[in-house]
C-alpha cells in the first residue's frame, strides 16, 4: 500500500500511529493507521484483506506514493481472527481490558518500535499515550529522558517529536510575523442586547432548528456585514496582485484533539442565524472526531477565533495566511460602564482585529471593527431588520 495524496500541494505525511501490528490479519477498508499532514490527521484504510507487514514506523515522515505496508492477499485468514469492532478515536477514556487481545494493540501493548527501544534501553513502560493506551516510541523516549540520578527534587524532562501539523503551524506563524506588517486594533462590545435576545428566543430556536442559538452566529453575521462595508478587509495579496472577494468565506477556529483547526463557512454572507449555527456545529463535530478534510479548511477569506472559551480577556490574534485579517473574541465579564451618564453593570467583551497593514489602512481596519461593534450592540435593528422572530426563523 502506498501513501495516498491527502490534498493539493501536500508531498509528505507522518505516520502518527499504527492501529495494527506486524503480522496481523486485516480486513479490507479496516482503518490500519493514522497519518498527519501539515493540515489535518487522516485515516488510512486497508486496500485488501490479508496479512500485513509494516514498512514504516510510528513517527516516520514518508512521501506521498511511498510504500508503507504490504498486505499478503494470498494468506489464509487465521482461525478466530477478526477486525476491530471500531476504529474511530474514543471521545472519552475507556477502562483497560483485563488482558490485551493477541496480535492486536491494546492498553499497555507496545508498538514494534517501542518494544525494540525498551529492549535496548531496559526501560519498562506500563501504559502509553497512544490510542487505547498503546505504548508508542515517544512514550519510551519520554521514560528514558525522565531517568536521572536521585536528588532533592524531580528533574525529569520530556522530549517528543513535533507532529507534522505542529511543525507546519510553527513555520507559518513565524512567516506571518516576519513577512506581514501586522497591527491590531481593539474595541469593546456591550453584549447585553445579545444576551436579552438569546434568553428570549433560545428555547424556541432550539426546538425549531435542533441547534442552540450561540454567540458565533451573531459574530459571523456582523463580520459578513462589516466586510461588505469595507471590502479591503476581505482582500489578500497574491504575488504582486491584490485580490478582493465579493463573497465571504469565514474560517472558524475550533480546538480539536490535534490542535487548533480552522474549518471554513462558505458564502457566509448568504446564511441566516440557523444556517450559521448548523454549519458551525457540523464542522466542529468533524474537527473533534478527526474527520475534517483539507478541502474543508482551505479557501477562507477572513478568520474568527474565540480565545474567550479558554478565559482570555485580551489578546492579539495572529493572521491566518494568506488572509489579511482576523477577529479575536474574548471572555465576557460583568463590568461597570457609563450609559447615558450613569454607571451600570453590563456584560462586556473586548474584541481585537489584527490586520496586514500592507493591504488594509487604519481607516478600513478601525471602520471594520466599529461596524462589527455596532451590529453586535444593535443586533435586532442591524442584523435582523427589526424583526427578530423572522430572522431567527420562528
Amino acid at each position: 500500500m502506498k501513501v495516498p495524496s491527502p490534498g493539493e500541494s501536500i508531498t509528505e505525511v507522518e505516520i502518527a500511529s499504527w492501529l495494527v501490528s506486524d503480522g496481523d490479519w486485516v480486513e479490507k477498508d479496516q482503518t490500519i493507521a493514522e497519518v498527519d499532514s501539515d493540515k489535518a490527521t487522516l485515516e488510512l484504510p486497508a486496500e485488501e484483506s490479508g496479512i500485513i507487514t509494516l514498512k514504516a514506523e510510528e513517527g516516520d515522515t514518508v512521501e506521498v506514493g511511498q510504500v508503507v505496508c504490504l498486505i499478503d492477499t494470498s494468506a489464509a485468514k487465521p482461525e478466530g481472527a477478526a477486525a476491530p469492532a471500531a476504529t474511530a478515536p474514543n471521545p472519552e477514556p475507556v477502562a483497560a481490558p483485563a488482558a490485551p487481545a493477541s496480535h492486536t494493540y491494546a492498553t499497555g501493548t507496545a508498538s514494534p518500535a517501542a518494544a525494540k527501544m525498551m529492549a535496548e534501553t531496559g526501560v519498562k513502560v506500563a501504559t502509553g499515550t497512544g490510542r487505547d493506551g498503546r505504548i508508542t516510541k515517544a512514550d519510551v523516549i519520554e521514560a528514558v529522558a525522565s531517568m536521572g540520578s536521585a536528588n532533592n527534587g524531580e528533574r525529569g524532562q520530556t522530549r517528543k517529536k513535533m507532529s507534522s501539523l505542529r511543525r507546519k503551524l510553527a513555520s507559518r506563524l513565524v512567516t506571518v510575523k516576519n513577512e506581514t506588517a501586522m497591527l491590531t486594533t481593539f474595541n469593546e462590545v456591550d453584549m447585553k442586547p445579545i444576551f436579552d435576545l438569546r434568553n428570549q428566543y433560545k428555547d424556541a430556536f432550539l426546538k425549531k432548528h435542533g441547534v442552540k442559538l450561540g454567540f458565533m452566529s451573531f459574530f459571523t453575521l456582523a463580520v459578513t456585514r462589516a466586510l461588505q462595508l469595507y471590502p479591503a478587509t476581505n482582500s489578500m495579496i497574491d504575488g504582486n496582485e491584490l485580490v478582493s472577494f465579493d463573497y465571504v468565506d469565514v474560517s472558524i477556529a475550533v480546538s480539536g484533539p490535534k490542535g487548533l483547526m480552522v474549518p471554513v463557512l462558505r458564502n457566509a454572507e448568504t446564511m441566516d442565524f440557523a444556517g450559521v449555527e448548523r454549519e458551525i456545529g457540523r464542522l466542529a463535530t468533524r474537527v473533534r472526531d478527526g474527520k475534517i478534510t483539507v478541502d474543508e479548511m482551505t479557501g477562507g477569506t477572513f478568520t474568527i477565533t474565540n480565545g474567550g472559551v479558554f478565559g482570555s480577556m485580551l489578546s492579539t490574534p495572529i493572521i491566518n495566511p494568506p488572509q489579511s485579517s482576523i477577529l479575536g473574541m474574548h471572555n465576557i465579564i460583568q463590568r461597570p460602564v457609563a450609559v447615558d451618564g450613569e454607571v451600570v453593570i453590563r456584560p462586556m467583551m473586548y474584541v481585537a482585529l489584527s490586520y496586514d497593514h500592507r493591504v488594509i489602512d487604519g481607516r478600513e481596519s478601525v471602520g471594520t471593527l466599529v461596524a462589527i461593534k455596532e451590529a453586535l450592540e444593535n443586533p435586532e435593528e442591524i442584523l435582523m431588520n427589526g424583526n427578530a422572530k423572522k430572522a431567527l426563523g420562528l
